[in-house]
């Protein structure tokens, strides 16, 4: 086979969810099959060296240019003079006009169930591409890959497709979260990012699903009910917006902004030790395809809260406390209970470790490569 896939992101400095997940599914691919040929096309970006080549996995860098006109102009045009079989396509969107077979990694569809407009501009036009690219590229995709169960039912249903045009391929964790038993390099994490002793760790975000107002009023409350209540450390926010939301949602809480520690984008590497320093992982999302987070820190040793809706009961299992994410003073009791009850904590500790282990990328690419083997049958 000769195959094509699509990661236009992956060499953007500050990778999320889908970027990471491409990078371990590919990577993971390259120690599989050492057989076929594929191309992997990218955008070029400062991040470079996250991927190396091998003899039979070229990297096609394409100039950077606005998404659009990089997915549905350049990448069906570089795709067509590589002579691919197929093309994979990793990132809920793809070519809509390209001449030849296309496997679509489709990790949610959360911009079709409704529409929204209070994210970022940048937030708000994503989705109406995707409103208007999905639907046409599932139509003509030969399969559709999702991440969980929960959301295969959610696009079969949606999109009115037969079940056997989708997959559910559970994502992977990689091997560099673990617990690390290194003080040194735990250290010098910590002075990097100027952490605090003991913290509960969550990772903001502007967009609407990932509750963090709801978590912000979770821990007004947990403040109040404990006389020496541990700090929040929040990452991939601002101050101005974390300010702005605290007034919001409760004005006269503002003194608990000292307890807030705020960090810019933090570099994925850097990520398990972060997870190593935390005493308590939040993830309350109102909505999630799967919730790689989730098993990452569980398989870093923190115990983690995590929401009753869409994948994180499928994904989290029966290792961590779920609570409804609509409802801060839920959020706000669970961490005062792992927190103070030591025999809880121990145990979604043990519980946790367990669960990660059900999860890792070679699986993932073993998956995807039978399908692969599919297109060409």
């Amino acid at each position: 086979m000769r195959v094509g896939i699509e990661a236009q992101r992956l060499f953007r400095v500050k990778k999320h969810g889908m970027e990471v997940v491409a990078l371990e599914m590919i990577k993971a691919l390259q120690k599989l099959d050492k057989s076929n040929e594929y191309v992997v096309f990218v955008k070029e970006d400062e991040d470079n060296l996250c991927l190396k080549e091998t003899s039979n996995f070229e990297i096609k860098v394409l100039k950077s240019q606005p998404y659009p006109i990089w997915e549905q102009i350049s990448l069906p045009k570089e795709a067509k003079k590589h002579g691919i079989d197929f093309l994979h396509c990793t990132a809920n969107t793809g070519p809509i006009y390209f001449n030849g077979p296309v496997i679509l990694t489709l990790h949610d569809i959360i911009y079709l169930e409704s529409i929204s407009f209070s994210g970022s501009s940048y937030q708000n036009f994503g989705n109406l591409y995707r409103r208007f690219v999905v639907p046409k590229l599932v139509k003509k995709s030969k399969y559709i890959i999702t991440v969980s169960q929960f959301e295969q039912q959610r696009i079969s249903e949606h999109l009115k497709l037969d079940k056997n045009k989708t997959t559910a391929v559970y994502n992977g964790k990689s091997e560099v979260f673990r617990v690390c038993e290194d003080n040194a390099k735990k250290n010098e994490i910590k002075a990097k990012y100027n952490l605090p002793d003991n913290f509960i760790l969550f990772f903001g975000n502007t967009a609407p699903k990932k509750n963090t107002s709801g978590v912000l009023a979770a821990y007004i409350e947990y403040c109040s009910k404990m006389s020496d209540p541990l700090e929040l450390v929040i990452t991939d926010c601002t101050p101005q917006l974390i300010e702005t939301l605290v007034k919001k949602v409760d004005p006269k809480s503002a003194n608990v902004l000292h307890k807030i520690r705020i960090l810019d984008y933090v570099n994925f590497t850097d990520v398990p030790i972060l997870y190593n320093l935390s005493d308590l992982f939040l993830y309350p999302s109102f909505r999630e395809s799967f919730g790689l987070p989730i098993i990452e820190a569980m398989a870093c040793g923190t115990p983690v809260i995590t929401s009753d809706t869409s994948s994180m009961p499928e994904v989290s299992g029966e290792a961590a406390v779920l609570v409804d994410p609509k409802k801060p003073s839920e959020i706000a009791k669970s961490m005062v209970d792992v927190l103070s009850n030591s025999n809880l904590r121990n145990e979604l500790v043990e519980k946790g470790l367990d669960r990660a282990k059900a999860f890792n990328w070679e699986s993932t690419a073993q998956q995807t490569q039978e399908l692969y083997k599919s297109m060409i049958n």
